[in-house]
């Protein structure tokens, strides 16, 4: 099966004056698409994404585009926006508002952690295990002392590019419902890039 090969659409500008409209002049949160639980569905639509490109520009108009999209959940909500290289450098990082907190960061790191261990969002690796993260363990022999390491809770996509296997980096959000988390990366990536 080919995959689609996926090209930014909006520019670094662009973005940018997104969020600058999400401080000025605060809305409604728009509503965000929930993702199916039903594995072989994710895996046509949004377990993970290959783009034509992703250099540091894409990774900071993505996190633009995201951190604009979640900004009017923040006062209820308050999530953290990551995005690294599969080295786990971050290239991309910033609150939606404030309250969030350090277990926030824990989750972004187990998000990760999982992502780039498996290859699958980690909303896919939660349906593929019904959220039965003792079923998980087992399964990948983690034992007790790395149970820490992993979160098998939406808000983790794989981003890969056109020409290289593997996941070339990763998008986080957490602090959402975690079906949210997964839906607005989805929703923002579909929007944006065509």
């Amino acid at each position: 099966m080919s995959q689609t090969i996926l090209t930014r659409q909006t520019s670094i500008t662009a973005a940018l004056s997104k969020v600058q409209d999400a401080f000025q002049k605060p809305g409604d949160p728009l509503p965000i698409p929930l993702p199916s639980s039903d594995v072989n569905e994710l895996k046509l639509s949004g377990d993970s994404f290959t783009l034509e490109s992703f250099t540091t520009e894409d990774a900071i108009v993505l996190g633009n585009l995201l951190l604009a999209r979640l900004m009017p959940y923040a006062k209820e909500q308050p999530a953290i926006i990551s995005i690294a290289h599969a080295n786990s450098h971050i290239i991309f990082q910033s609150a939606t508002g404030p309250g969030t907190v350090l277990e926030n960061e824990s989750w972004v790191r187990r998000k990760r952690n999982t992502i780039m261990r498996f290859g699958r969002s980690s909303w896919y690796m939660n349906c593929m295990f019904e959220g039965d993260h003792e079923k998980f363990f087992s399964l990948f022999a983690i034992g007790p002392e790395n149970r820490s390491e992993y979160a098998i809770a939406g808000g983790g996509v794989p981003i890969r590019v056109k020409g290289f296997e593997g996941v070339v980096a990763t998008v986080i959000v957490s602090g959402l419902k975690q079906e949210e988390d997964h839906g607005v990366i989805v929703d923002v990536i579909k929007e944006n890039w065509k």
